[in-house]
């Protein structure tokens, strides 16, 4: 008997799971995203998972970087040399933070960023760590560690956010539909134009 989507839901329903519960339920180890590819992201109904659960489902380093404010090795992590197109959402939650088209290289080993795709998913405070005082950039919505804001980085806005990939899942442009972030197409697509408009200008 073939199991299809309506039967899932009712089985959800009739059981008391909740969707976002399903979908955790569905994902592997080391592959953890607490929302659906349907769903994307939704602040409204993200709830973080227990302490257990990102242990069980998050890599080693996954969890160590993000629950632990661990950080990874620079120029062996998985997207310090990323030239793709696409956006970084944080590893538990799902919430976009970062853009390619932000994206630099800092010559540091790790990603690092100019600014936030959604400054509004991203929060700071004063690290004191490493005898000296930093400034931790956190997701706002899982709570993530994501690595720590400097101010040498380049124009326009003079900041680099050295961010550990530990503590992102990148998205390709072509993935983006698929994945519930359609939203974000439309910075790529003006992103090309005005690459092209410059290029005709040479």
């Amino acid at each position: 008997m073939r199991f299809t989507t309506t039967m899932a839901l009712t089985f959800l329903m009739v059981s008391g799971v909740s969707t976002l519960d399903f979908g955790l339920m569905t994902l592997g180890p080391g592959t953890l995203n607490a929302q659906t590819k349907e769903q994307g992201w939704n602040p409204v109904t993200f709830k973080k998972p227990s302490d257990a659960e990102l242990k069980s489902r998050l890599s080693t380093e996954q969890y160590q970087v993000t629950q632990h404010e661990g950080t990874e090795r620079p120029f062996s992590n998985a997207y310090w040399d990323n030239h793709q197109a696409g956006i970084y959402v944080d590893v538990v939650s799902g919430e976009p933070l970062f853009s390619s088209l932000d994206k630099y290289d800092s010559g540091t080993g790790w990603p690092s960023f100019t600014k936030p795709l959604e400054p509004a998913n991203i929060k700071t405070k004063t690290d004191h760590k490493l005898f000296s005082e930093r400034t931790e950039v956190r997701s706002a919505h899982a709570d993530s560690h994501l690595g720590h804001v400097f101010d040498d980085g380049p124009r326009p806005t003079g900041l680099r956010y050295c961010m550990n990939s530990a503590a992102l899942r990148f998205i390709p442009v072509d993935k983006l539909e698929e994945e519930g972030y359609g939203q974000y197409l439309t910075l790529f697509r003006q992103g090309e134009k005005t690459s092209s408009a410059g290029a005709s200008h040479k």
